[in-house]
């Protein structure tokens, strides 16, 4: 039986070679690469949602490299210490997948049974999920009507995407483990400064969530050195920068060659109210 559940009507689905169908006559194809397509025509608003080819390249590209990976290992870690031993995981808005894979590989080293479901509104992104993590879920959906049960999740992580709180309430378990990634102030410093004339640092918060009791939140810092031009082109391009920087400030970045840069993350823990349902 998939974790995943009938957009239309909520039912169960069971997972077959090919398709995903549920009692009520309900059939999703899966696509070659493995995901399925759980987002009904009138819950899009583009033909194609979500992050383009480029966008979705650059960060396939620059995550594979493992520049990011003191925030994997710290996931890694938190999830470790959330879990049971056989938990469901949720990655709503994952991308391509690199942080799934990453967890489910950890917690099956660690001697644990976990089963992991993504979603994202990006089916070129999910492509690459779905060959990255084949033991894992993936569906095409929107994060605002997830295709999961109530209180079906034990750990949901959502990193730098959309906060769906509502629905990130409804499909954990009570008692259930939420994890929120942010940016931290001077994540990317370096690269503000050669895109901007007066760069700012991102704010930093505390925001109490209705439904969620914080646990903590855990700082992760580091710097790393991009030594190539790809590279540098890479981490611009998976970022909101590329939309909104001046053309003085991509053409500055485009000329360098090397470039050292921090990374700063926040990751704001909680877990729901098990009063709550």
């Amino acid at each position: 039986m998939s974790l995943f559940r009938c957009p239309l009507c909520a039912g169960p689905l069971e997972r077959e070679a090919h398709t995903y169908r549920c009692p009520n006559g309900h059939s999703f194809d899966r696509a070659k690469e493995g995901y399925v397509h759980l987002l009904p025509p009138n819950q899009k608003h583009s033909a194609s949602p979500g992050d383009d080819r480029d966008m979705v390249s650059a960060r396939r590209e620059f995550l594979s490299k493992g520049y990011y990976r003191p925030l994997l290992d710290t996931l890694c870690c938190q999830i470790m210490s959330l879990s049971g031993e056989c938990p469901v995981i949720l990655d709503a808005g994952c991308g391509e997948g690199w942080y799934t894979a990453g967890i489910l590989q950890a917690l099956a080293a660690g001697g644990k049974r976990p089963r992991a479901a993504g979603t994202d509104i990006s089916k070129l992104a999910l492509r690459t999920a779905a060959k990255r993590a084949k033991e894992a879920e993936f569906a095409v959906a929107s994060s605002y009507r997830l295709p999961l049960a109530d209180g079906s999740v034990d750990v949901l992580l959502n990193c730098f995407s959309p906060l769906a709180l509502e629905e990130f309430h409804r499909v954990l378990r009570p008692g259930g483990a939420f994890l929120y990634v942010v940016p931290g102030p001077l994540h990317l410093w370096e690269l503000k400064q050669v895109l901007y004339d007066r760069p700012y640092p991102n704010e930093e918060k505390e925001t109490p969530y209705e439904g969620f009791a914080y646990r903590e939140i855990v700082p992760v810092e580091g710097a790393v050195t991009l030594e190539s031009r790809e590279d540098i082109r890479n981490l611009f391009h998976m970022t909101p920068y590329a939309w909104k920087t001046p053309r003085a400030g991509a053409e500055r970045l485009e000329a360098l060659e090397r470039l050292t840069v921090r990374i700063s993350f926040r990751v704001h823990s909680f877990s729901k109210i098990r009063n709550q349902e």
